[in-house]
């Protein structure tokens, strides 16, 4: 979408606040987190919503340059109003909205939850957060806390720490603690979990078809965030018939009030996913998303695309609302409330050049102990390293949009060790696999043979490929970037997660070293 700089003016939605009383008007500018373009300047749709009391800013890549750039930006956008929070999704692995700004390389959570050291996680979440401070970034939305147990689950993954509720309680703890250290403010998500559903809440409305008592494991880990002091938790738009037949989490009364309120005793800030996430734009349309939203007990709702004329449309249907008597004062009041205490809490920064040193190779040092072979606990099988000139084909999915995964591809960390390796990086179907597999076996013969896949449970062209080259070169070595599926082979080697750090921890242990 176009960012509101380039919108003519008649297309903005009629501002229904002018008779609002002040201080209401605020509470309302207070709910919202906005999305906007561009990498210098604010535009000035945005400079009137916070003056008018915006609760906060979310970036993207879009929005970054430089490390500079972003600080300028930051500065700029803090000028405006002290207290306004500036958020972006920071989770590692392969999501990487600050790669330009410089960020810390830290593997994805099931990276860290394989090696199950919480120090070491530790240490991994105070490089993101401190690089954060250095920016003048104030909130982080992470760690996740969604448990990766469906095999078919296309979304959570290797952001997860993995299935099981107590060891991604004791990262989470960790993650959360090294987070607030350094001043900022930390987000479990996607209350109450993700990872039962074989949709991705981006492109549809996700469904936990199970009941009452297995959805409660998959609550544990918030129920942790939530004693280790977690300030924020971000909900899912997911629908969980067990707790909620008619809405999603975000959506839902039951879900936010009985359960999140009421029994996990949560008193900070609740905020939405992206209303513009298809599962609430294509059944309710953003506007009516943020209102129900703030109804059911959020306090924040995210608006993150660019064009701030979306924005503006999910305030005035905040503001039809409290009009209308469809949503109560007294609960616009109370969200706003929320947020003024966390922004007091944490939207000062730190001044530019103080932020304490981290440490640079922590990212590094816990993919390297996530490398092995066979599935995860096995200690780690013994793989041969096929050493230097071997031909690599690495598999793996295009891109998540939303999240920005970065497409980094295994041939070039390898190359990267290994000038005289060779070979090909793909990341969609082939026109015609058995033509290529016979190629790459032709290309690869009298080398070593290095097959690289991705989720292949997932995608059934790499699984098939993966059979194919396997079948014709019993030596080959198979890599899994992804989760180990069913048709992995036990001796496949595997990283659990293609962030930069995981592939380059791989490249050494192909190529027999750094």
């Amino acid at each position: 979408m176009k960012s509101m700089q380039q919108q003519p003016q008649h297309h903005l939605p009629l501002d229904l606040s002018v008779d609002l009383p002040l201080d209401l008007d605020e509470a309302v500018h207070r709910c919202l987190v906005a999305g906007f373009d561009g990498t210098t300047g604010v535009p000035d749709t945005l400079k009137r919503l916070i003056e008018r009391g915006l609760g906060g800013v979310i970036l993207f890549t879009r929005n970054v340059r430089d490390a500079d750039q972003v600080r300028r930006l930051t500065d700029e956008l803090r000028a405006l109003r002290p207290d306004l929070l500036v958020a972006i999704d920071n989770e590692g692995g392969g999501i990487g909205h600050l790669v330009a700004a410089g960020a810390p390389e830290v593997p994805g959570s099931y990276a860290l939850g394989v090696v199950d050291d919480p120090d070491l996680t530790a240490r991994c979440a105070d490089a993101l957060a401190g690089h954060l401070a250095s920016l003048g970034i104030t909130v982080s939305y992470a760690p996740v806390a969604d448990l990766q147990h469906h095999p078919a689950n296309p979304i959570v993954r290797t952001r997860s720490f993995g299935a099981d509720p107590e060891l991604a309680a004791r990262h989470l703890r960790a993650w959360i603690t090294a987070t607030e250290a350094r001043g900022i403010a930390s987000c479990a998500k996607h209350f109450p979990g993700h990872g039962g559903t074989v949709t991705d809440s981006h492109h549809e409305m996700a469904v936990d078809p199970r009941s009452y008592d297995e959805i409660r494991a998959d609550v544990e880990p918030f129920r942790a965030a939530v004693a280790a002091g977690v300030p924020m938790l971000m909900s899912a738009h997911v629908v969980y018939p067990a707790l909620d037949p008619e809405r999603p989490a975000t959506l839902s009364r039951r879900i936010l009030g009985d359960l999140l309120r009421h029994d996990l005793g949560f008193e900070g800030v609740l905020v939405s996913d992206a209303l513009e996430m298809k599962a609430i734009a294509d059944r309710y349309g953003e506007a009516a998303g943020a209102r129900l939203a703030l109804a059911a007990g959020a306090d924040q709702v995210i608006v993150a695309v660019p064009d701030l004329a979306t924005t503006l449309a999910c305030r005035d249907a905040v503001i039809g609302a409290l009009r209308d008597g469809m949503l109560a004062e007294e609960r616009v009041r109370e969200a706003a409330g929320r947020v003024r205490k966390l922004a007091e809490r944490y939207a000062g920064v730190v001044e530019e050049g103080a932020v304490a040193p981290w440490e640079a190779g922590a990212g590094l040092d816990a993919a390297r102990r996530a490398v092995r072979g066979g599935s995860a606990g096995s200690g780690g099988g013994a793989v041969s390293p096929p050493g230097r000139g071997a031909y690599v084909l690495d598999l793996f999915p295009p891109p998540h949009p939303a999240l920005n995964w970065g497409g980094e591809d295994l041939l070039s960390a390898v190359r990267a060790l290994d000038p005289t390796a060779s070979g090909m990086a793909l990341n969609e179907a082939p026109v015609d696999p058995a033509a290529l597999a016979e190629g790459v076996l032709r290309w690869a013969a009298g080398v070593p043979l290095v097959v690289a896949t991705s989720d292949a449970g997932l995608y059934p062209w790499q699984a098939e490929l993966r059979a194919a080259l396997a079948a014709g070169r019993g030596d080959a070595v198979l890599v899994d970037t992804g989760l180990p599926d069913s048709g992995a082979s036990s001796g496949s080697l595997c990283s659990y997660g293609r962030g930069r750090v995981n592939l380059r921890a791989l490249a050494e242990v192909l190529v027999g070293g750094a």
